[in-house]
Formats: C-alpha cells, structure tokens, sequence
C-alpha cells in the first residue's frame, strides 16, 4: 500500500493489526458474556478446551498448546484448581513435571460449554465454510509473522535471511 494507489497507508483502517485487535476485542466480548453462566473466564475456558480435547498434560505442554508461558499459565491453574475445575499433581517420575487434569467438576461444564461454538458461529454471520477459511488465514499469519519476527533483529532484517 502506498500513497499512489490513492490511500493514505498510516490511515488507521488501512492497518491489519487494528481489524485484528477489533475482531479480537469483540470475539472475547462475546464470550465473556457467554461464558459467564460457566462462570470461567476466557483464558479459563481456553484450558478446558485443551484439557477436554487431550486429557491430563504436563503444564508445559498446556502452555505450547495455548501459546502461554509459564509465568501466566501458572497463575491461572492455581484460580482453577482453587475452583474445583482442575488438579495439579507433581509427576511420580519426575517431581520438576506438575501435570494438569479436570476433575468430575471441570468435566460436567464440557456439557453446558457443549453449544458455546454453535453461538459464537451465529454471532459472526458467517458460514461454516468462511469461518474455515477465516481460520486458515489467521493461523498462516500467525505463522509467517512469528517466522518474520525471529528473522528481525532491534535494527531491521537480518539481512542473511
């Protein structure tokens, strides 16, 4: 985008990162509200997702497959398991690896989160087959960006790669 193709490229709804961070705001928003009858919070939810869809994980492996580190990842099972929803066990082989399970609590809310999808899916007014598109797009940014930025250094791209 340039000037010359008649638009101003620093115009703000010219910029990827600000329809991202609406879209983002506004799907979070929707789900805080519908998840307010599970009484979990959005990161929570995004645990149980995990949790219903793998079973029992070491923390490590909960934070890959949330893109979380530790240091935000720990906080938040220590809220879960206060609430019920979670257990955290230290591994009988390796006391340094704490794994994650739902107990009976954390899995009666899979039932009731049952038709959460389906509600977010009507929210956006889109098909089935563009919210599949949509998700392709988003994880391929995520990608090529994450890539980009390991291959830029505080004064620009490494000019190797």
């Amino acid at each position: 985008m340039t000037e010359t193709d008649g638009g101003d490229p620093l115009a703000l709804d010219r910029q990827l990162c600000f329809s991202l961070y609406t879209a983002s705001r506004a799907l979070t928003g929707l789900y805080r509200e519908i998840l307010a009858d599970l009484g979990l919070t959005y990161p929570q939810y995004l645990v149980m997702l995990v949790l219903w869809e793998r079973g029992t994980l070491p923390v490590k492996e909960l934070g890959i497959a949330l893109s979380l580190d530790s240091g935000t990842l720990s906080p938040l099972l220590r809220r879960m398991e206060g609430a019920g929803l979670l257990t955290r066990r230290r591994g009988p082989e390796d006391e340094r690896i704490v794994h994650v399970s739902v107990t009976d609590e954390g899995g009666r809310l899979r039932e009731l989160a049952r038709g959460i999808p389906d509600q977010v899916l009507s929210a956006t007014d889109l098909p089935v087959s563009r919210i599949e598109e949509l998700r392709g797009l988003l994880d391929h940014v995520t990608r090529s960006v994450a890539g980009a930025a390991g291959r830029t250094t505080a004064s620009g791209p490494d000019p190797g790669n």
